[in-house]
Order: C-alpha cells, then structure tokens, then sequence
C-alpha cells in the first residue's frame, strides 16, 4: 500500500518566498519524449523551451538577457538554489556577455524536462537515480558526470511544536498525525526519507499519515506553516531558509544511502564547454568552498 497522497495548497502551486515553480510530476510544457539526440535543439525550438519555461515561472536569470553573446541553461536540484546563485555570480564575472539561466526543481522533473527535450545544458540532480536514468539513454555527454557535492537528512518540526521528538523512531507515537516527505518518485529527498522510515520499521506504520510534497522546499514551507507534525528535509535547506522550523532529530546514517550530488553536460547542448567549465568551477577548491558556506558536505570527506 503507498502513502496517501494528500496535498497542503500553497497558492496556485507556487512556493511562498520562492522565484521559482517546480513541474508537477516531472510533466513537461512542449513536446513527447524523444529518443537520445546528439544533435543541439535547434535555436527556434530553443527559443520555444526557454519562453514556455518563464511563462510558467520556472527559470531564473542570474542576468540581464541584453545584449548577451553566450546563454546557458543549467538545470539543478531545488536544494542547490542559493548556492547555484552565488557560483553564478562568480563564473559570469570573467565572461562578459554571459547570461547563466537556472531551472530549479525536483531532480525526477528535471530528467523527465530533458527526456523531453528540454535545451538544458548542464543537468545537477539531488541524487543517482536521476542521472543513472539519463545515462542509460544517453543523453549525456561520456566521462562528464562527476559528483559536486554531498548533504545529510534531517527530520524538521514546527519552532511551536508541543510534540516531542527525540528519534526518527518517535514519528511513530499517536500524537503526530502528518509527516510530509518528498514524492520518492521524482524527489531524491523524498527517496532517501522512504529509505529511511523502511530501514527503521515505520512505513507502514506511517502510511496513511503521510503528506506527498512536490520537491524538498515545499516540504520545508509546509512544516514552517504549521501544516504537517514533521517532514524531512536535507541539511542544507534548514541553514539556508531559515523561519519557523527546527532540527527534531538526524536519521541514523546507514538507514538511507549516501546523498550525492552528481552533475554532467547533457549531450544536446550548445555550450558544452561552458557547461564542464561550470562544473569544473563547482568541484574545484574555490567551488567547495562556496557549497559548504550554503551547508552541503564536500565531495571527499567523513
């Protein structure tokens, strides 16, 4: 039996304090999937993706489009947001002309966008299997996947909650009645909670209680909202979208896998080598850097 699918509307399914809308479901605006192309998205149908994309809020612009010599698009795990922003700002500062458009969302979206034929030039996922999907295909460039980043689960609660959580082992008591994970279809977070709860005996316990949210902020904006008992959530997005929410309990390590980012040049592109210089930036010293001020764990590490 799965999780009930019950849903917390956040107003005309945008994120509160966020510039960015996910797909639901990993649907995309334009097109069928395709089969595995070598060749680049021509620039009309490339024009038609990125103006179906802002028409529906999803892509940010880390510039101003005028007067731009080079664009590129970089699809990327919602998580990453603020840290993907601020690399940004660095790898456009010695490559005038360059305008860098973020597609944030759930890694599952992002895949099905790029099956779809979406023109996305680097794809950044939250987890494995997003990318495993995409290799199989071939929609990747050979020998550009790399891992740029890891992070940690964390079980959140309302700053005013009453109930008292102590253990991931504790959702499991009367008094919480709503626990909201990630779609472990399209959501890595939501994944790894899945792991979790069936590692430590309580999935089945839970089904019926549990909320299904659209990528891992959104489960972050339901527990800061009151909405849900508890959610899980990555380390990182507790320090970077600070509000009413606090650390409950961190689940047990060997009861869900390692949490990798991996990144790689979707072969399609137009501008593979700005997108392995981006990815080259994001494992580099300087790069590791500016991940771990936004919470992310460096690739090599305990």
């Amino acid at each position: 039996m799965g999780p009930v699918r019950r849903r917390v509307r956040l107003g005309a399914g945008r994120m509160r304090g966020c510039a960015v809308q996910c797909l639901p479901h990993g649907r995309c605006a334009l097109g069928e999937a395709p089969r595995a192309r070598s060749l680049a998205p021509s620039p009309p149908r490339r024009a038609a993706w990125l103006a179906a994309l802002v028409f529906m809020g999803v892509l940010v612009g880390a510039a101003s489009p005028v007067a731009a010599a080079q664009e590129m698009l970089v699809s990327a795990a919602i998580s990453l947001k603020e840290a993907m922003e601020d690399m940004a700002r660095q790898f456009q500062s010695s490559r005038p002309g360059l305008v860098l458009r973020f597609n944030f969302g759930a890694s599952g979206d992002l895949q099905k966008q790029i099956e779809a034929g979406a023109p996305v030039d680097l794809f950044v996922s939250a987890g494995e299997r997003q990318m495993d999907a995409l290799e199989r295909q071939q929609f990747l460039v050979p020998g550009s996947r790399r891992v740029v980043a890891r992070n940690a689960l964390v079980l959140v609660v309302p700053s005013a909650s009453r109930i008292e959580l102590r253990t991931v082992g504790d959702l499991g008591g009367a008094k919480v009645q709503r626990v909201v994970i990630g779609n472990p279809k399209t959501v890595p977070a939501g994944q790894y909670a899945e792991e979790c709860l069936r590692a430590l005996g309580l999935w089945e316990t839970l089904q019926g209680r549990l909320i299904i949210a659209e990528n891992v902020r959104q489960v972050l904006e339901y527990v800061a909202r009151g909405e849900v008992d508890a959610g899980f959530v990555y380390t990182s997005d507790l320090l970077n979208r600070p509000g009413p929410v606090k650390e409950a309990a961190r689940p047990p390590q060997p009861s869900y896998s390692p949490i990798t980012y991996p990144g790689a040049v979707v072969k399609a592109s137009a501008q593979a080598p700005l997108a392995e210089a981006f990815l080259d930036q994001l494992v580099s010293p300087a790069g590791q850097q500016i991940l771990a001020r936004y919470g992310f764990r460096p690739v090599a590490g305990p």
